[in-house]
């Protein structure tokens, strides 16, 4: 019998993933969202302040305001630090919805399902090179490699001419035929990926959903909807381990300090992973699992110094949880009311893009988050964001990011977001583990952020 009760998330110290009947959302569920009308807070109107995105006039749950485009009587403060966020340019190509970024100085890199990898630079094409086969769902950047993850399970390496920097040329894929042939020799190389179907354990088998770096460069980590996550040492373009790490699509993996390794699935939880060095290979273990619940995880990020680590979900949800506390459950943070695609941190903030068509700028002080800021203008899902330090306004002393998010609308927008702690309003203050916007407050989390069972919507 069918109840309305939506179960909620269950926050571990370990105990064995269980299976979800919940999926992923699609791609094709974003692209087919319809548009907006004029009269929806996420529709987009040049003539628009930034300042008038606030997260009261934003928030799904704000029932108290007429028009989306009123200002709010007590915003005289939050608009002047508003305005310290920005949106700057937007980068506009028609050849496809944009699925990856990745940022390094000024060069921005763009992976879209043309199957273009597209180089811009001072918010103008620079260069581009092509893959063969498979949309481009992830890109990362090592010196003068660049690694894409594509749709085909492939994950393909590129190189930047010493020469000539607009130059990018193939310099392999993983793995490599060498390796592929040396394994196809033996029987037991052989796995089982679905039901009367084997496949090389060094191969994905399904589409490449996301790319780690280890902190030292050593590795590549690779998370595919074939529900594993593979190890690459990047000297030789080794795969030197395959993790059966979750019983749906891996949709984010992301690499912590310590040797620590994040993983998160369509099966509803995220997991712990630690590295050992074994011989020459590695060696990954189940540490933790972190959540268990019933819709999708969606998105993975961990801040700069390590500590923490965030988790978006088909929920809109974001939960956080602590790495010098046991990886205790930090909170969970509020601002979306649909699933959050992607998630970003630098400095003291923390970005989330959503299918909402939104990214909600939090600002940690400690263990509390502060929604700053909701960036809007985007006309499809928010999928990916990408951030660098903006280096000439660091230079006159005014800590600023360059944020970049991609959208199922085919454009990337560039934004100037502050890095400086503005005068907020106490609406939007929270004191406990839990942060949201300020209609959302209803008494039923803990002030550890936990959720209280009983709830019911």
């Amino acid at each position: 019998m069918e109840t309305n009760t939506i179960p909620r998330p269950q926050f571990m110290n370990s105990e064995p993933p269980r299976m979800s009947t919940t999926e992923a959302f699609s791609d094709e569920e974003y692209r087919n969202s319809s548009a907006q009308s004029p009269m929806s807070p996420y529709f987009y109107d040049p003539t628009r302040m930034s300042s008038e995105g606030s997260p009261m006039m934003m928030s799904p749950w704000n029932q108290t305001t007429n028009s989306p485009f009123s200002k709010p009587q007590w915003s005289q403060n939050y608009d002047e630090a508003a305005r310290q966020n920005a949106l700057i340019g937007s980068l506009v190509r028609e050849e496809g919805h944009i699925y990856s970024l990745a940022a390094t100085g000024d060069l921005l890199y763009t992976g879209s399902d043309s199957k273009n990898i597209r180089v811009w630079k001072n918010l103008h094409e620079f260069c581009g090179f092509k893959a063969n086969s498979g949309l481009v769902k992830a890109i990362i950047i090592s010196g003068q490699k660049i690694f894409t993850g594509h749709q085909d399970g492939k994950i393909r390496v590129w190189k930047v001419s010493p020469k000539n920097p607009s130059v990018h040329k193939r310099a392999g894929t993983l793995p490599t035929l060498k390796d592929i042939f040396k394994s196809s020799i033996k029987p037991s190389n052989y796995v089982e990926v679905r039901k009367h179907r084997t496949a090389l354990w060094i191969k994905h088998s399904d589409a490449v959903s996301c790319l780690s770096l280890s902190n030292d460069k050593t590795y590549l980590y690779s998370a595919s909807w074939d529900r594993t996550i593979k190890v690459w040492r990047i000297s030789d373009s080794k795969c030197l381990e395959s993790i059966a790490a979750h019983n749906d699509a891996v949709n984010s993996v992301v690499c912590g300090i310590e040797g620590f390794v994040f993983s998160g699935s369509a099966d509803g939880t995220v997991k712990v992973w630690k590295r050992e060095q074994r011989g020459k290979g590695t060696k990954h273990e189940a540490v933790q699992t972190l959540l268990k619940q019933e819709c999708a995880v969606t998105a993975l990020a961990v801040n700069t110094p390590g500590s923490i680590v965030y988790c978006g979900s088909s929920d809109g949800l974001v939960n956080f949880w602590e790495l010098e506390k046991q990886f205790a459950h930090g909170g969970v943070l509020k601002g979306h009311k649909l699933a959050v695609l992607c998630l970003a941190a630098a400095g003291t903030l923390v970005f989330s893009g959503s299918a909402d068509k939104t990214i909600c700028v939090w600002r940690r002080d400690g263990m509390i988050h502060t929604c700053m800021s909701v960036l809007t203008g985007h006309d499809g899902p928010v999928k990916c964001l990408a951030v660098e330090e903006d280096r000439e306004a660091a230079a006159r002393g005014d800590p600023r990011w360059v944020v970049y998010s991609g959208s199922l609308d085919k454009s990337v927008k560039v934004w100037s977001v502050s890095e400086a702690n503005n005068q907020m309003p106490q609406h939007l203050m929270v004191s406990d583990g839990d942060s949201f916007p300020p209609s959302e407050s209803d008494g039923s989390y803990s002030s550890s952020g936990r959720p209280n069972h009983d709830r019911k919507n």
